[in-house]
């Protein structure tokens, strides 16, 4: 497990976070380091497939074991991912470059889905899922450390192409700990009979006519982004400006249809199930078991895709928009320029790859962890909506600080002074960085624990596991999809309007916060119930913080 765990986290850290480092450094405009980073997409939705690896047999591999095949071919892709990409070069082909950090970015969500079944399958009596999953992050927040702070220590003795060739055989002794692991047999048969197919639940037919239209949905927005993607990265010029095409411009025109597209039309149509449901001829009289594989997969689709949220529209009803807007807004101000700190630092700052190193790897982990108790210390204390607001007002405010430290920090210089935190330097180089990733990090760590505890608190326990994935999958949707054009508006104004910028974005997260706190104030006056308690909120963020 601490060897999943550290598979796990290596390629993530790597391909999502230390790549940008190497982009910038390597003078990649960062309008293209945004678009690169839509890779990331590959992690939020990596609910879509995961059925499929549920499912497949893969030849020659499934003699290695139900999980274990997977595992092996998720983990040679992946060293050959960073192998290939040090042989590559972002400056003479990008789109060789971006292919494969795509490809490696998929290898890696896939190997997600595989090591959070494979936990589950083989724990026992001896070795619970508790003590594997705090183990698995454990593994993780080493592979944090190596594919981060060492990546960039190296970075500065070395060439980036001979840092990803040195993590690519970091990533091959994974496979060594896959061909030595447990595993657990496939059923004999897995054809069990699903609650979609019993008695009163909606035709299979009906079901499959709203699985079209949301699979429609999500294959055109992916398609649209990936086409994009190609286009930008493959140096396409547009015929009439004679300039690539703009991402500003892609994210106005095509950002909402790709929010609807994948959040309001399966909403919609989720609703609208949940109303037939209740009317005579459109349910099944009597149990319909599956009988292909095919029919098996639909349901799989079904329940993935549409499920989750009929089930929070029927126990919600028009609540549901406040809550979506709250989920798809909550994390936005950090989403949206988190690709572009490694740049920011290392080109814009001219910070060197060992201070960024202990600041943001070392230094700012500590951080993050103060943040997470003290969101802890608040949900005991304050309860949980409160503790949400904190954290969407610190989350938002703590891009004052980047905007300041852009512009010279004369704030952050002031407030060293005043506290006598300046003993690192006349010049306060490193007390600025330092003090601008403690605002953030705590301010992360708070937001984030009290964000994956409402979460919990709103997903139902019928549906747990695949209605948080869908939800916590949303988190990342209008951040990820931002990225590419702040990185354009970084490019024409500078860092430091940017950063103004995201600081009011994060007030429309303060908003649905307001407006979810008065939504459930509301039903607890009209319910006669109050508040989850603030205990419940707590254990519900214990998953995450282990």
């Amino acid at each position: 497990m601490l060897a999943f765990g550290f598979g796990a986290g290596l390629p993530y850290t790597l391909l999502i976070g230390t790549l940008n480092a190497w982009l910038g450094e390597w003078k990649i405009d960062l309008a293209t380091i945004g678009v690169l980073s839509w890779i990331g997409l590959a992690y939020a939705f990596k609910f879509l497939w995961s059925p499929l690896v549920d499912r497949v047999r893969l030849p020659g591999l499934e003699r290695l074991g139900r999980r274990r095949g997977w595992l092996l071919l998720c983990q040679v892709i992946l060293t050959l991912t960073f192998f290939g990409l040090s042989l590559s070069d972002p400056r003479m082909a990008l789109g060789t470059f971006a292919l494969i950090a795509v490809i490696g970015a998929f290898a890696s969500a896939t190997q997600d889905v595989v090591i959070d079944a494979w936990r589950i399958d083989v724990a026992d009596e001896a070795a619970p899922v508790e003590i594997l999953s705090s183990i698995y992050q454990f593994g993780y927040r080493i592979a944090a450390l190596i594919g981060g702070a060492l990546a960039l220590v190296l970075s500065v003795r070395m060439s980036w192409p001979t840092v990803y060739a040195i993590m690519g055989g970091f990533m091959a002794l994974t496979l060594i700990a896959t061909l030595l692991a447990p595993d657990t047999p496939r059923a004999a048969s897995e054809a069990e009979q699903s609650a979609l197919r019993r008695a009163g639940a909606i035709s299979p037919k009906l079901r499959n006519f709203g699985l079209a239209v949301v699979g429609f949905g999500w294959a055109w927005a992916i398609w649209s982004v990936g086409a994009f993607m190609a286009r930008m990265l493959g140096g396409e010029i547009d015929a009439v400006t004679g300039k690539p095409p703009s991402v500003g411009d892609f994210t106005r025109d095509y950002g909402p249809l790709i929010v609807a597209a994948t959040v309001l039309v399966p909403a919609i149509v989720a609703a609208i199930f949940n109303w037939l449901a209740a009317r005579p001829g459109y349910v099944l009289e009597s149990d319909r078991p599956a009988e292909s594989g095919l029919e098996r997969t639909a349901d799989h689709a079904y329940a993935a895709l549409i499920l989750p949220l009929a089930e929070l529209v029927r126990r919600l009803g028009w609540g549901v928009i406040i809550v979506l807007g709250l989920i798809l807004s909550y994390r936005i101000t950090d989403n949206i320029w988190g690709s572009f700190a490694f740049p920011f630092y290392l080109t814009e700052l001219q910070y060197t790859g060992d201070e960024v190193a202990f600041a943001s790897k070392i230094f700012g982990v500590f951080m993050t962890m103060a943040g997470i108790a003290i969101g802890g210390i608040m949900f005991a204390t304050l309860g949980r909506m409160p503790t949400l607001m904190i954290g969407a007002i610190v989350a938002a405010a703590s891009n004052l600080l980047y905007a300041d430290l852009a512009s010279g920090a004369v704030g952050i210089d002031a407030f060293a002074r005043t506290f006598g935190l300046d003993t690192f330097g006349h010049d306060l180089r490193m007390v600025r960085l330092l003090i601008a990733i403690s605002g953030e990090n705590i301010a992360g760590g708070l937001a984030g624990a009290a964000f994956v505890a409402y979460l919990s608190s709103i997903t139902s326990r019928e549906f747990s596991a695949v209605q948080y994935a869908l939800l916590s999958s949303l988190t990342f949707l209008i951040g990820s999809l931002g990225r590419a054009a702040l990185g354009e508006m970084i490019d024409q104004v500078g860092y430091a309007p940017v950063f103004f910028l995201t600081a009011k974005i994060g007030v429309v997260a303060i908003v649905f916060v307001a407006l979810e706190w008065a939504r459930q104030a509301w039903n607890g006056r009209r319910s006669g119930a109050g508040d989850v308690p603030a205990s419940d909120a707590v254990r519900a963020t214990e998953g995450d913080t282990a």
